[in-house]
């Protein structure tokens, strides 16, 4: 298995899939979202970077909030579907692994990064562009899989980080980064962040009309996602 996820953009496939699943489904509508949202706190009047947007889910939500939104994907079809979705928003195609060089520093409020960093080679680079880009007092949000939860499924030592790949229930096959908490922390320690708060969340009580056998588990196990709250550090 290559160490290193590379730049395909494995989401382009399954990207109108993707966009059924999330709009109401209980891993993103119930459970993802609702903690993010809550993280990045009051955002109307606020510029928010939506990075590695997606179809535009969260996008939409910040937008019915009274944020101005722009986002990126490396996905062009993700992309297509956040523009068409929320016309309010600015979207353009671009890889993590290259520099914002559109946005000048400190020129967004927020920067929301919701459940892509597994699937970046170069964490420290990225964060430490969206660090660069964040105007004094932001913060950037991001989710990830719960590393305990990555470790559960997968076995094999839980320090080590390494590339694995796998493939969803609903036939999407995914490449992206095992890594644990510690380094995940210390990724955003060298970007020049300082982690405010670490939230592991629980779905939404609506959540367990969807699938009572996920909710039972995302209310009782480290098996689904984290979030974090992290600001620049002005040390």
């Amino acid at each position: 298995m290559p160490d290193r996820v590379g730049p395909d953009p494995q989401y382009d496939v399954f990207a109108d899939e993707f966009l059924e699943h999330g709009r109401d489904g209980l891993y993103n509508a119930h459970y993802d979202r609702p903690a993010c949202l809550d993280l990045l706190g009051g955002v109307a009047g606020k510029t928010v970077l939506d990075a590695a947007c997606g179809p535009g889910l969260y996008a939409a939500e910040l937008v019915d909030r009274g944020a101005s939104v722009l986002g990126f994907d490396l996905s062009p079809r993700m992309v297509e579907l956040s523009r068409r979705r929320v016309p309010a928003g600015s979207f353009r195609v671009h890889d993590l692994a290259a520099p914002l060089d559109w946005l000048p520093a400190e020129s967004v409020d927020l920067v929301l990064f919701a459940l892509a960093l597994e699937y970046v080679d170069d964490r420290v680079r990225a964060l430490a562009e969206l660090r660069r880009v964040l105007r004094p007092g932001g913060a950037l949000v991001l989710s990830r899989l719960h590393p305990t939860g990555d470790w559960l499924r997968h076995g094999g030592n839980y320090f080590e980080a390494r590339v694995i790949e796998e493939v969803w229930s609903r036939g999407w096959h995914v490449r992206y980064w095992l890594s644990p908490l510690e380094q995940t922390c210390a990724e955003l320690r060298e970007a020049g962040f300082l982690i405010e708060r670490l939230v592991e969340p629980r779905p939404q009580p609506e959540a367990a009309a969807i699938n009572a056998d996920a909710y039972r588990r995302l209310t009782s196990e480290p098996t689904g996602f984290l979030a974090i709250r992290a600001i620049p550090d002005p040390r």
